[in-house]
């Protein structure tokens, strides 16, 4: 076979999407992301001793997820999708679907507002807003960028596409408990991380682009990481702090109200007229 009608042969199998084709490239993005990380961890031993040093966090956290970020790019490279992909949304959301921007970015700005900036240093900080801009953008990219590409090319309808996406970022976490993470706080954290996924595939729906969950979701771990490690004193420090709750409870009641579907025309994408 050439080297023509392989790359013709490797676009047209992604082409054809399917949701198992997500699950497939998640893992095998998990799997490099983690064999990047162990690389980059092994190089920077002697520099990873102390966790809550700026340079624990760029070689324990911003180089992993930049590898996996570049990753991603070239995947996306590979198949002519990177364009499509931060392109205009083939179907748009309900005026509903704000909530889920407005509930995420409020408690983001509230963790912002209650951290003890003293204490946590710039540096510190400057090194997590970069490693949260990194996060948002590789598994944005990943979840709601393939995994919905993937899916909405094969047919599935939209509630599918949300439950799927969300349920594959969520499993992504799963991996903390290999690091030594109890099984209680994954499980938490699995639940909280699923109903922010399905409030990230609200704010693409309602956004109409995939750039604005990357940077929603860019403001997110930075504020929680930061506000958990420094929060500074005061009542509105433990209302920032139980935002979770507020998410997963959201995003479990929005699964019901999620419509519509993206039907596929000669290779094109028409949108459904049925919103929700």
């Amino acid at each position: 076979m050439s080297n023509h009608a392989a790359s013709t042969a490797w676009k047209q199998f992604w082409e054809r999407g399917g949701w198992w084709k997500g699950v497939v490239l998640a893992a095998a993005y998990y799997g490099l992301y983690q064999l990047g990380g162990l690389g980059i961890s092994a190089i920077a031993a002697p520099m990873l001793t102390d966790p809550n040093s700026p340079e624990f966090i760029v070689f324990a956290y911003v180089l992993p997820i930049a590898f996996g970020g570049l990753l991603l790019v070239l995947f996306a490279l590979s198949l002519g999708w990177l364009k499509e992909l931060f392109a205009r949304q083939p179907i748009r959301g309900g005026k509903w679907m704000w909530i889920a921007v407005v509930l995420v970015l409020g408690f983001n700005i509230l963790r912002f507002a209650t951290i003890d900036y003293s204490a946590a240093g710039f540096a510190k900080v400057a090194v997590w807003l970069l490693a949260g801009l990194l996060i948002g953008f590789a598994e944005e990219t990943l979840t709601r960028g393939f995994v919905v590409n993937l899916m909405r090319k094969a047919g599935h309808p939209e509630i599918a596409v949300a439950v799927v996406s969300a349920a594959v970022f969520s499993a992504l976490h799963a991996g903390n408990l290999l690091s030594g993470q109890a099984v209680f706080t994954t499980l938490v954290q699995l639940l909280y991380t699923f109903g922010f996924g399905i409030c990230m595939y609200l704010a693409l729906r309602a956004t109409g682009n995939l750039i604005w969950p990357v940077l929603l979701h860019a403001s997110t771990d930075p504020s929680i990481f930061l506000q958990t490690a420094h929060p500074a004193g005061g009542a509105l420090t433990a209302i920032a702090s139980l935002g979770n709750m507020p998410v997963i409870a959201f995003g479990l009641i929005a699964i019901i109200f999620i419509r519509g579907r993206v039907a596929q025309s000669d290779g094109l994408k028409i949108e459904n007229p049925v919103l929700g």
